[in-house]
């Protein structure tokens, strides 16, 4: 038997007094656990590390960009009670393709020759306005005659009044010569008076031609003042006439383009999603929708609701990841490149005015480098949507996101600044030439 010396014996013997937890092995459960934890620390360090691509979220529905390819009601112009329907929900109809027959309700529009009526009443006043045109024509051309007549009249009264007032200065003369005479003796009595008496007879003649004169001005003047008061008057009536024959008229389109109402037409093709209006004999009010129609489009886009704090962040050409309603995605919103089932947009149209409180509209259409969008997709169908940002760390998007902070604004790389500086001198340099 071997013996071991004293020395040996203390050596073998732990002198800290743990000789027994050194001797108990660890389990090989609790090492791979340990390991494990580690790793997954250390992972986490890394990822914490990796690129996040910054984004802001909104969601919305599909839309068409253009309005006119936007669902629309068709709505009735005029009342009236629905006839007949033409057509029946889920078909596909043309431009012009007629959707309900109405007919009036209005009691003015009762009568079936209401048109031929206007037309005749339109006729009469017509012939009525020819006939009062004829009369002031007529009332011209006497006025015309009275006043050629009247001059006629009065020359002639002016050459007697004349040949009158020559009369009358020889026999003033001859009475005054015949006058001297008789004062001193030379001529008789009998004769000087018959002289007076011819020269008194010269002077009532002139007064009689002066009277003459007067009067037949004064008459034709009063004849032509009642002629063109005549004129006056029937030119009022023609005016009067005119004017009511425009109402007439007037009254008789309108109700040409109301007969053209009582079919009420697609505007543009599509298709008829939903009838307000059902049955025969109902009535409808001016401007009340009938049905709604989708037109034929292929101008899809979303229309994206997001908030007033991440609107001054987007720009026109932003590119969106767009999840839609029934495509299964699996979305990592700061990893776009690792997204399955996710579509590519651009931001193309801003609100300037907030759409809902706190929330301002934008209009994304797809993305022509990105995957298409899918055809089935319907308008009103829902949407969620991350428009994309710069590139930060993880662990600064999960700080930001644990305070509440927005997103950071976009920088340009430096190469795309000094490349639009060198354009910018470029231009200014060609300018000067």
């Amino acid at each position: 038997m071997l013996k071991l010396s004293t020395q040996e014996i203390e050596k073998d013997v732990p002198h800290d007094g743990l000789y027994s937890l050194r001797s108990l092995k660890t389990p090989h459960a609790a090492r791979a656990l340990s390991i494990w934890i580690i790793s997954i620390f250390i992972i986490f360090l890394i990822v914490l590390f990796l690129p996040w691509q910054q984004n802001i979220r909104g969601s919305g529905k599909v839309t068409a960009f253009n309005p006119m390819n936007r669902p629309q009601t068709i709505e009735t112009i005029i009342a009236g009670r629905i006839s007949k329907w033409h057509v029946r929900e889920g078909i596909f109809v043309n431009k012009g393709d007629t959707i309900i027959t109405i007919t009036e309700v209005k009691e003015k529009y009762f009568d079936p020759q209401f048109l031929k009526r206007m037309s005749d009443q339109i006729d009469a006043k017509a012939g009525s306005l020819a006939s009062k045109e004829s009369k002031a024509r007529a009332l011209q051309r006497q006025i015309a005659a009275l006043r050629q007549g009247m001059q006629n009249k009065v020359d002639q009264s002016q050459a007697k009044l004349e040949a009158e007032r020559v009369r009358f200065s020889n026999a003033e003369n001859q009475y005054q010569r015949n006058k001297k005479l008789f004062e001193a003796g030379n001529i008789p009595l009998t004769k000087f008076q018959d002289i007076e008496y011819k020269y008194q007879g010269s002077k009532a003649d002139l007064q009689q031609a002066e009277i003459e004169l007067s009067r037949v001005e004064a008459e034709y003047l009063d004849k032509i003042s009642k002629t063109e008061s005549e004129l006056s008057s029937t030119r009022a009536d023609l005016f009067d006439g005119e004017g009511d024959l425009i109402k007439y008229r007037n009254e008789y389109a309108n109700m040409q383009i109301r007969n053209e109402q009582y079919q009420i037409l697609a505007p543009q093709s599509g298709t008829v999603v939903k009838a307000m209006k059902t049955g025969v004999g109902e009535t409808i009010k001016e401007g009340e929708a009938v049905c709604t129609i989708m037109p034929e489009t292929s101008d899809i886009a979303v229309e994206m609701y997001i908030r007033a704090m991440d609107v001054p962040l987007l720009s026109k050409g932003r590119e969106v990841r767009i999840q839609f309603d029934g495509w299964p995605a699996l979305q990592f919103s700061g990893w776009p490149s690792v997204s399955v089932g996710t579509f590519g947009g651009k931001v193309e149209v801003i609100d300037y005015v907030n759409s809902k409180p706190g929330e301002f509209r934008i209009l994304v259409v797809p993305d022509k480098n990105d995957e298409s969008w899918p055809k089935q997709l319907r308008v009103g169908s829902g949407t969620k949507g991350w428009a994309m940002l710069d590139n930060v760390p993880v662990w600064y998007e999960l700080w930001r996101q644990l305070n509440g902070f927005p997103p950071s604004l976009y920088e340009e790389p430096l190469e795309d600044v000094l490349n639009k500086n060198e354009s910018g001198k470029a231009g200014n340099s060609e300018e000067l030439k």
